[in-house]
């Protein structure tokens, strides 16, 4: 067995230099999350590996959006998987601003003053509802009169994130790049809501089974499928359904806060999904506990920085 060495941190450092003493210096998660980004250069560079990448929408509340967003500008996934929340975040903050706030706010007096809380970031009424009905109004009216009806989400993401133009927009690059965003709860938000609205009185219809079509072709033509798996829920679950049908993920990662012990899909281990034929069993996987917001910046430095080495 390796003995456990001191870091050495020098000022010049940079993070894939962190994160790989991690391996050697690092105990509990610091060793794991050199583990997964170990896995996660692996999956990049194999070229016949279908990339996945999950996501909860909080994230997008965050300046975590800027990771994402680059992940998806600088191609490193193929396929999002997220929840109707990302659109949201991502529309609102492209137009209007959210604040840093605290965890031990008076919450009655914010809702009196109009603010919603998530976390420690606040956010405005006018920076959110307001705005998400003014814009998505105005967008579907528009996609409307063009004789667009009919959309799955990521053809919905597409087009918004195309008439949205925003250069800071997760969606812009999504759009920009073809990758396509699935949302398989797309009517749990405030998007999803102006979606319906808009239904009531036009012929418009979000078809979620034509999504499921695009993503039984990219399973199927996939020699193997990786993951990067953040949080939980249903855009956990969609990615790892869909991986079962491929013969199972070649390489996961899990990032996660969520406990096991309650049965919770959020919280179950890459070890659990083995035994679904979700993660194959001789995969490289691994799951790291602990802030996504915290660890994914680390994650994409790594990433930049090793990509960068590697075209010199």
């Amino acid at each position: 067995m390796p003995s456990v060495r001191d870091f050495r941190i020098s000022g010049g450092m940079g993070i894939r230099e962190l994160i790989k003493q991690m391996g050697s210096s690092g105990g509990f998660n610091a060793k794991l999350l050199n583990t997964g980004v170990n896995i996660l250069q692996r999956m990049l560079s194999d070229r016949k590996c279908l990339k996945l990448l999950s996501f909860p929408a909080c994230l997008v509340a965050t300046g975590t959006r800027g990771v994402i967003r680059d992940f998806v500008k600088e191609r490193f996934f193929d396929v999002v998987v997220t929840t109707c929340g990302t659109l949201d975040h991502d529309l609102a903050r492209s137009y209007r601003k959210y604040h840093h706030g605290s965890f031990h706010a008076d919450d009655g007096e914010l809702r009196s003053r109009g603010v919603s809380r998530l976390g420690n970031i606040f956010i405005p009424e006018t920076s959110y509802g307001i705005v998400i009905e003014e814009k998505m109004q105005q967008f579907l009216a528009e996609v409307h009169r063009k004789g667009k009806r009919r959309f799955s989400t990521y053809e919905l993401c597409w087009e918004l994130g195309k008439w949205m133009n925003k250069r800071d927009s997760i969606l812009y690059w999504c759009y920009r790049n073809e990758i396509p965003v699935i949302v398989p709860g797309i009517t749990d938000g405030a998007v999803g809501y102006q979606l319906w609205s808009f239904s009531q009185d036009h012929d418009f219809q979000i078809d979620v089974l034509k999504d499921e079509t695009l993503m039984n072709e990219r399973i199927w033509n996939s020699e193997r499928i990786g993951a990067l798996i953040v949080g939980g829920g249903i855009s956990k679950h969609h990615v790892i359904w869909w991986a079962q049908f491929g013969g199972g993920l070649s390489y996961a990662v899990y990032l996660t806060t969520a406990s096991e012990f309650d049965g919770s899909l959020s919280g179950a281990r890459t070890h659990e999904a083995i035994s679904w034929g979700k993660i194959k069993r001789a995969a490289r996987h691994v799951v790291v506990m602990g802030d996504a917001s915290v660890y994914l910046p680390l994650i994409l430095g790594a990433l930049k920085q090793s990509r960068g080495q590697r075209s010199q």
